[in-house]
């Protein structure tokens, strides 16, 4: 690819760039971590034969520090992004377009809100956005994408004349409690009784243990990996990380890692993974090799709760859909991102699309509020 004019330029690789130098830039997500964006390239989870190709775009000063970024990655097809651009796709390829590539302005397979341009200056933030747009025009690239956008952000993306897009999640709000019964209290008497139950029901016959940095041992890893590996293969064909980016995951960032697995006769039979921030906890993978009633619940969503309440964390952001998340104490929040679509025609249907889509998510959201499970006061 040709790198656009000006002081922008197209780096290779996260992993070229000075670790230091990155993480100032917005260190305080995990997922946005010199560590953990190198892990995925270093293990071959993004890079060749993957349909992700990193080519983060930067801001060097006069002296080759860095200075702004966004993480991006020319993208060969739509998946591992969790927000749905198939029917774009299909429609511009039905016209005698080629949708792909495209650029993408995120974290690989990784749902979580968080900033996109790495910066907090907005004259380099519009002028990383403006690279962005001729990065499309001088390779022939039809859009460019950015997901999971931190909401102080979008503004910068509509001063840029992107195409703002809102769905919904499912996050967990620490309003200041001391334990999980705090929690429970806030609850309707029924769906207090009921999770109860389900924690009750998943905890019988199992040992659950939360493990972080060093107390997660390779054969941790290598059990996470199976239960890893079963949930992918029935959810989507094909797990997104390797073996690989595990190990260095648990090497690079192990603090910020808390790994919940229940034990059945002393061997791990189901886990769940979290990243932790400095203000979140953040879902993200879960398996398990028994079917045990209510136990994904227990992993994925009691657990966690307890893990942010004694962290001191303001929320548990649960991953990607999942209205089942609701009646658990987890309410809808609305996330944001912003598309640049570089043909004129394909893009004012886009907006027309996305102006109806706006209005229907939003209805959704104001129907799915009312209906959480905390006392109605």
């Amino acid at each position: 690819m040709s790198a656009p004019a000006a002081s922008v330029r197209i780096a290779r690789a996260v992993g070229e760039l000075p670790a230091a130098e990155w993480d100032a830039l917005g260190a305080d997500n995990p997922f946005l971590s010199h560590a953990f964006l190198s892990a995925l390239e270093d293990s071959g989870s993004v890079g060749p034969g993957t349909g992700w190709s990193p080519a983060p775009l930067v801001i060097e000063g006069p002296d080759g520090a860095l200075e702004a970024a966004l993480p991006a990655y020319l993208k060969d097809h739509s998946q591992g992004e969790y927000v749905f651009d198939h029917a774009w796709a299909d429609a511009w390829h039905r016209a005698g377009g080629n949708y792909y590539p495209k650029l993408q302005i995120a974290v690989p397979f990784t749902p979580a809100t968080g900033p996109r341009v790495l910066t907090d200056d907005p004259i380099k933030a519009a002028l990383l956005l403006r690279a962005a747009e001729q990065v499309c025009a001088d390779n022939g690239l039809s859009s460019a994408h950015a997901t999971f956008i931190e909401p102080a952000q979008l503004p910068w993306f509509e001063a840029a004349g992107w195409l703002p897009r809102s769905d919904i999640q499912f996050h967990w709000t620490n309003r200041g409690y001391a334990c999980f019964d705090d929690f429970l209290a806030q609850l309707s008497s029924r769906k207090r009784k009921d999770l109860r139950k389900e924690r009750a029901a998943a905890q019988a016959g199992v040992e659950i243990r939360a493990l972080r940095g060093a107390e997660i041992r390779p054969e941790h890893w290598q059990a996470f990996w199976h239960f890893y590996q079963d949930t992918g293969s029935r959810k989507w064909g094909r797990p997104y990380l390797t073996r690989a980016a595990f190990d260095l995951l648990g090497q690079r960032m192990g603090e910020q890692i808390l790994l919940v697995l229940a034990f059945a006769g002393g061997e791990p039979v189901a886990g769940a993974l979290n990243f932790i921030g400095p203000n979140a906890l953040y879902g993200r993978y879960w398996g398990a090799v028994v079917d045990k009633p209510f136990l994904h619940f227990e992993l994925c969503y009691y657990q966690a709760i307890d893990a942010a309440i004694a962290l001191g964390l303001s929320r548990v952001e649960a991953g990607a859909q999942g209205g089942h998340k609701l009646a658990r104490g987890y309410e809808p929040v609305e996330t944001w991102s912003a598309h640049y679509i570089a043909h004129p025609g394909f893009r004012s249907a886009v907006a027309d699309f996305l102006a109806r889509e706006r209005a229907g998510t939003a209805a959704d959201r104001n129907y799915l509020s009312e209906r959480t499970p905390f006392r109605k006061t």
